[in-house]
């Protein structure tokens, strides 16, 4: 039997959209991301519904020959007419497009793309996976004519929208608003909603593979097949596994509480050359979030951070899962309903903050976080997250379990009373507010913008 394929709502498209009417056909529009999180998918739809007509050049497959015409574009109108003939599409000036797909495997497309667009006959779509990994752009002229969008995984609401829920997320921005508690029946649903986003996460496949057939262990056997698929290509950068391995160990990192990943415990002595090398890679790849130390609390935290002191999260809340189980062959079925449940016995809190970093990500932020010393100890305070808020900064700080307890953010606060606005505490229990903290349950922080 064919497998079902399911196109899911994107919020992209109308970013998309966006594109199409101000370019105008004066730029063309890259869509980056990490493999398999519907770039192409996505490219061809908004073809196919906003176009007359288009071409899709799938440069993972195409064959020696249509490659090799981009060796050569002095000859604009053959090279159309190749194209046309080769792919039997009919290409109309200012009504057609065509489609760069993982445009990495042929940088010489990639560089045409400035002549392409100077000549204004059609539009040009691009997606790329790895596509600033430095081999890909080494011996060519990136185009200045070039837009980049980034796509990431299905987020929570995108993920409501694909299960046929379109209400829930509206109803959630309402909620976010007032600012008052939802009840026992309405938060415990909730709670269980986002839950079963966590486990399957946001990739299309595994998706489309839980509408399918409501299996969680079919899903996860998709997710693993992904997860394969990011370390084959992490090999074909630096084939002694050793990216791969940075990658697969992000759950144990993060479940030791520790204030920093670690590189050099898990791979031994590296040049720092070659550390940054391989986080950068990696970091280009979009498979992970990197979320780095800030060494000034305020709402410029992008001028000042340690690019040498940082976390790893995974890009993908479903993928995450898997990793953190991957020491067995598969998941089975009783582990991913235990923890839908929450009555699996383990400590989740780095499940959450994983999530929390995608949340935040997919809403465009960069990801940083803060520590400075106690004044009895070694230890060190610890917040989450930071977030700029206007000309304030909003700290957020995560709990799975023993929410009243929240000494580093008692401690920020007091010490930088000055730059804050408001500091949160995201949980898994109901919506509240205690002193100047607001309480916020999980599946409320995608909606965070509307409070802020």
């Amino acid at each position: 039997m064919a497998e079902q394929i399911n196109i899911f709502k994107r919020k992209l498209y109308s970013r998309i959209l966006q594109w199409k009417e101000q370019s105008n056909g004066r730029t063309a529009l890259l869509i980056e991301g990490a493999r398999r999180v519907g770039k192409s998918t996505l490219a061809e739809e908004f073809a196919r519904n906003e176009y007359e007509s288009y071409l899709l050049l799938d440069f993972s497959k195409a064959s020696a020959r249509v490659n090799a015409l981009f060796n050569d574009i002095s000859d604009l109108d053959t090279l159309f007419m190749q194209l046309q003939f080769e792919f039997h599409v009919r290409l109309t000036p200012r009504k057609s497009v065509i489609i760069f797909d993982e445009v990495q495997f042929n940088p010489r497309a990639r560089q045409a793309i400035k002549h392409l667009v100077a000549d204004g006959r059609f539009d040009y779509i691009e997606t790329g996976s790895l596509i600033s990994i430095s081999k890909n752009v080494k011996d060519i002229l990136i185009p200045s004519e070039e837009e980049s969008i980034s796509m990431y995984p299905l987020d929570f609401e995108e993920f409501r929208w694909a299960l046929g829920d379109t209400a829930t997320p509206e109803l959630l921005r309402e909620a976010i608003k007032r600012g008052k508690p939802l009840g026992d029946v309405a938060h415990r649903q909730l709670m269980r909603d986002f839950r079963l986003y966590m486990l399957v996460g946001g990739m299309p496949q595994a998706v489309s593979e839980y509408i399918n057939t409501l299996n969680l262990s079919s899903v996860d056997r998709i997710k693993r097949n992904i997860i394969r698929l990011y370390e084959s290509d992490f090999r074909k950068i630096d084939n002694s596994g050793r990216i791969g391995r940075l990658f697969d160990d992000i759950p144990a990192q993060l479940s030791r509480n520790i204030s920093r990943y670690m590189p050099h415990s898990l791979l031994g002595n590296l040049t720092k050359e070659k550390e940054d090398s391989f986080i950068s890679e990696l970091a280009a790849s979009m498979t992970v979030n990197v979320c780095y130390h800030t060494t000034d609390p305020s709402n410029g935290l992008a001028m000042d951070y340690d690019k040498d002191y940082f976390k790893l999260f995974v890009g993908d809340t479903g993928l995450f899962v898997t990793l953190a189980f991957k020491d067995k062959e598969f998941t089975e079925n009783i582990i991913y309903q235990k923890l839908l449940s929450d009555k699996l016995e383990a400590n989740l809190g780095y499940l959450y903050e994983n999530v929390v970093a995608q949340i935040l990500t997919a809403t465009g932020r960069k990801l940083f976080y803060y520590t400075f010393p106690t004044d009895k100890s070694r230890h060190l305070y610890e917040v989450d997250f930071l977030i700029s808020d206007k000309d304030k900064i909003d700290p957020i700080e995560v709990k799975s379990s023993g929410y009243k307890a929240h000494a580093s953010l008692d401690a920020f606060c007091q010490k930088y009373s000055g730059k804050i606005k408001t500091p949160f505490i995201v949980y898994t229990k109901d919506m509240t507010k205690e002193g100047i903290i607001r309480y916020l349950p999980v599946y409320m922080l995608p909606f965070i913008d509307e409070i802020l």
